[in-house]
């Protein structure tokens, strides 16, 4: 099982930078692919970025590329998210997952296919 908390969201101007962490609990970190989520209320949860277990392989969702860059430190358990550019449209909560995979270059853009959520940290852009 992993226990996954969200930290980094707040309040920022139209234009500026936050960095989201998902610190991950349990052993074998680097087994589970790892996703951004974001949802607003009353919409659907949607996707943002993945990165694969060893960290090789992200995709991120078109909404966010070049502005967004997933990563993952798997000695320190975390995986971070750098949300530069940041618009009005950006605002939301933001949720870490995490999926169990034998293979270390697989990632998801699929919230189905995700096991374990963390609670959510809100970002809130000002424009």
């Amino acid at each position: 099982q992993v226990q996954l908390v969200e930290s980094g969201g707040g309040l920022v101007q139209a234009g500026g930078s936050l960095r989201l962490s998902c610190a991950a609990s349990g052993r074998a970190f680097s087994n589970y692919a790892m996703g951004w989520f974001r949802q607003v209320p009353g919409e659907e949860r949607e996707f943002v970025a993945t990165i694969s277990g060893n960290g090789l392989r992200t995709y991120s969702a078109h909404s966010v590329k070049g502005r967004f860059t997933i990563s993952r430190d798997n000695n320190k358990n975390t995986m971070y998210l750098q949300m530069n550019s940041l618009k009005p449209e950006d605002t939301a909560v933001y949720y870490c997952a995490a999926e169990y995979s034998r293979h270390n270059e697989y990632y998801s853009n699929s919230r189905a296919s995700y096991d374990y959520w963390g609670q959510g940290t809100q970002v809130t852009v000002s424009s």
